[in-house]
């Protein structure tokens, strides 16, 4: 949820302390946390040489919500796939990937919450809650593998020539291009077998 403004500079002096140049007054990762939340866009600069930290401050506020009893938001799968993308062919796609994911669900959050306020109006998972909460899941899952695709064109192309391969039993190995389309392929299955899943 971006504005137009300019975002809010924030500053981290060599004391790990945070300074709000917008209120003249020092921050904590979580008063961060709750900007992130109201909407509101900031950098975060370190003040000595004046470099961009935003991304490890977020990422801090990020470790220190998964660190409350009851706050996970990142499933141990997902972080571990995540770690394997570091440093792998398919790093570069990732992050606009996700940042693709993330923003169509934050523009489906209202339908999905008004969705789930009717259907459990009446009685906890009663009235049909599991099927919309299936139903739900199944639009999501597609909406992710939509996305996939858009972002790596060639991945049907891929996924298509190595299911041929290994049915025909000659899966290329050794050379990149053929792992690469093993691990399209093997995506593409996970993420098939996860729409469908009820």
């Amino acid at each position: 949820m971006a504005s137009d403004k300019e975002p809010t500079v924030i500053k981290k002096y060599a004391n790990r302390r945070l300074y709000h140049t917008g209120t003249s007054s020092y921050v904590t990762l979580e008063d961060l946390a709750g900007l992130v939340r109201g909407g509101e866009d900031f950098v975060v600069y370190d003040a000595k040489s004046g470099e961009d930290i935003t991304r490890s401050v977020l990422a801090q506020i990020i470790f220190d919500e998964e660190a409350k009893d009851g706050q996970n938001l990142l499933p141990i799968a997902f972080l571990r796939q995540l770690i394997r993308f570091y440093g792998d062919s398919m790093q570069a796609l990732v992050p606009r990937y996700l940042e693709f994911s993330m923003d169509n669900l934050t523009k489906d959050q209202g339908q999905f919450r008004e969705q789930m306020a009717k259907t459990f109006a009446g009685s906890a998972f009663g009235g049909g809650a599991l099927d919309a909460i299936q139903a739900q899941t199944r639009a999501n899952m597609t909406m992710f593998t939509d996305a996939f695709r858009m972002f790596n064109p060639f991945a049907a192309a891929a996924a298509a020539k190595a299911q041929e391969e290994n049915a025909a039993g000659g899966a290329a190995k050794g050379d990149d291009l053929g792992d690469l389309k093993r691990e399209l392929s093997e995506m593409r299955d996970r993420l098939d077998k996860l729409s469908k899943a009820k």
